[in-house]
């Protein structure tokens, strides 16, 4: 049994899905109809998508659009345990809470280079059109099981406390799905053609460092421009990546797409754009200037710029 990447949305649309029921029944919230509305809506793309007509898709998107531009999506109660018993439950795991957490990322990797090149009775266990994301999600789904064991708590708590951070969350949820679907209508339209021709005439064309640096360079600052960097990957990948790194030089593609955003972070780091990142923490800080977090992150941002530029390089060799 080959796990897909469709069967990796279709469970993230179910708990979102069950978080839209408890909303719906959440009489604390003020908007507690428009609020179960978004979210049941944004589950259903996330479960249906294959099934649902791209135009009617489309409609769903724009209502969503619609709830969250009129400030119908609010947050409800979620039935906290009290400070003490949750001061308590700390100290009696201790360190142990972080495993769950450290768990994700290692098996992630693991997932990446050890079972997702393997095959079981002739298939491939993990979906080969995006082996990292289904890693991540079976990565999740085990340090779910030990988080369970850890704190013996139910499946249903995990579904409350992932409607407490989707809904804290709120309507930006939907964002990277957005800016990625605007990403994709920037290449359709040709921007990727134009970039990757522009760049045939500046860099050498054996050179793969110089095509990792326009690549990366390219990530961060397209990334500015568009505030998130889910949009500027499939402008960037489509003009640059895959016809000068992938195709050219043979270089493998998830390693290229997982460094590739990671560039893209680095201009998260620098832009008003990503206002939720940058923009809203100085306000909530009430520092003097709104900029204050951006200057603060760009040394950092550059420095982990040039580092992911050497590592694509070295992976890419």
């Amino acid at each position: 049994m080959v796990i897909s990447t469709e069967a990796v949305y279709i469970f993230i649309g179910i708990i979102t899905l069950c978080g839209s029921i408890y909303t719906f029944f959440d009489k604390k919230n003020p908007r507690r109809i428009s609020s179960a509305l978004f979210y049941f809506l944004y589950a259903v793309t996330l479960m249906c998508a294959k099934v649902i007509p791209p135009f009617y898709i489309g409609l769903i998107v724009l209502a969503i659009v619609v709830l969250a531009g009129l400030n119908r999506v609010q947050k409800g109660d979620y039935g906290e345990a009290p400070r003490e018993e949750r001061e308590n439950n700390r100290k009696r795991l201790g360190g142990w809470l972080f495993l769950p957490a450290l768990l994700i990322p290692l098996l992630t990797v693991a997932g990446v280079e050890g079972v997702g090149s393997h095959k079981l009775a002739g298939r491939f266990i993990f979906d080969q059109s995006n082996v990292t994301m289904v890693s991540l999600a079976v990565g999740t789904a085990i340090a779910l099981i030990v988080a369970w064991l850890m704190t013996k708590s139910s499946p249903l708590t995990s579904v409350k406390e992932s409607r407490r951070l989707l809904e804290s969350i709120g309507w930006a949820a939907v964002l990277p799905q957005m800016l990625a679907m605007l990403g994709t209508i920037f290449n359709s339209a040709g921007v990727g053609t134009a970039v990757s021709s522009a760049v045939d005439h500046i860099i050498p064309a054996n050179s793969l460092f110089w095509a990792v640096f326009a690549y990366c360079v390219g990530m961060a600052l397209f990334t500015m421009i568009m505030g998130n960097a889910f949009a500027a990957f499939p402008v960037m990948t489509a003009g640059i990546a895959i016809p000068l790194i992938i195709q050219h030089f043979g270089v493998n593609a998830d390693r290229v797409a997982a460094i590739g955003m990671f560039a893209g972070y680095c201009g998260t780091l620098m832009t008003p754009m990503a206002a939720n990142f940058n923009i809203v923490p100085a306000a909530l800080l009430d520092l003097k200037s709104k900029y204050h977090v951006i200057r603060a992150q760009v040394p950092t941002a550059i420095l982990l710029l040039a580092v992911n530029i050497v590592i694509m390089y070295l992976v890419a060799r």
